[in-house]
């Protein structure tokens, strides 16, 4: 698995730029979408960097050629429910044929620990690159639980995105799964008594849907 265990800190202009407005407790909540779907698409690009392409037979308006190509239909986008959804749908503006899949979880309140409610992945995991999607890395008990029932599936390959994590995050997330690399756009100061991610940008579902 290319990058294995790695953090790939995605430090693009175009991305830093959108982050900041999105961390920016005046922006709407409409702003606040639009933004997340089109650093999503930046993310993408990134993530895909190291994706393999099968050459297909085309004809240019000049010349026939064999030219590169993904197969979109191996890759699969799965979504931590809720706040995930906001960069699903922007990376499949520029990943249209990708399979979905969704995991949902929510926090215990008396054991703080995450239990899953819901989990839906496409057949045949075996031949596909599974992308992992939820904004924020914060504690990181989410996206260790979600990774490992991903990982019964047996994707051939695993990645992990968000927009932020911290040095908390990070460390729970690789004491459990050393193999799976992190894409994200920052890694923020700390985890505060509430354990949101300072500065960070509030709760991401909240901020994207409107609610409180």
């Amino acid at each position: 698995m290319a990058g294995a265990g790695t953090v790939h800190v995605i430090d693009h202009p175009l991305v830093q730029h959108k982050l900041s407005l999105m961390r920016n407790r005046e922006t709407s909540t409409s702003t606040f979408r639009n933004l997340l779907s089109e650093i999503s698409m930046l993310l993408a690009y990134e993530v895909c960097r190291d994706f393999p392409t099968t050459k297909i037979a085309i004809e240019t308006p000049v010349a026939p050629m064999m030219a590169p190509v993904l197969d979109g239909k191996k890759i699969c986008l799965i979504s931590i429910l809720r706040a995930g959804n906001g960069i699903l749908d922007g990376m499949l503006k520029i990943l249209p044929s990708a399979r979905v899949g969704h995991i949902g979880l929510y926090r215990d309140p008396k054991t703080l620990l995450p239990v899953e409610y819901f989990y839906k992945v496409p057949d045949g995991m075996g031949d596909r690159d599974a992308i992992v999607v939820d904004p924020m890395l914060a504690t990181g008990n989410s996206a260790v639980a979600a990774i490992a029932r991903i990982k019964e599936s047996a994707p051939r390959s695993i990645k992990f995105v968000c927009l932020l994590t911290c040095p908390e995050g990070i460390a729970v997330f690789q004491a459990a799964h050393p193999d799976i690399p992190i894409y994200t756009a920052a890694i923020d100061e700390r985890l505060n008594e509430k354990s949101y991610i300072v500065p960070g940008l509030g709760d991401a579902g909240d901020r994207l849907f409107g609610t409180k």
